[in-house]
């Protein structure tokens, strides 16, 4: 069995906000890990859609990212884009 190479192997202490908001058009189920890495931004997993994406303030900004990232409608998008803005 060849010797397994690591990149990088690292554990750093985070904090992570669980949240729970019911909006017009989707129910959000979040966790917000805030740690050293990604420049500041923050990992926001969607917890039912099983998906994750790491965002900053600038990510809010850009069309279609949170569509893409979450699987979402525009207008759930805006809701979700609409609490970010309050936590990042």
């Amino acid at each position: 069995m060849t010797e397994r190479f690591f990149l990088y192997d690292e554990t750093e202490p985070t904090k992570t906000r669980y949240v729970s908001f019911m909006g017009e058009h989707q129910r959000f189920d979040l966790a917000l890990m805030q740690t050293d890495r990604y420049f500041g931004k923050r990992i926001v997993l969607d917890i039912q859609g099983s998906r994750f994406a790491i965002i900053g303030r600038d990510d809010l900004e850009e069309p279609g990212y949170l569509e893409h990232a979450f699987k979402l409608t525009e207008e759930e998008a805006a809701e979700l884009r609409d609490f970010l803005y309050e936590v990042i």
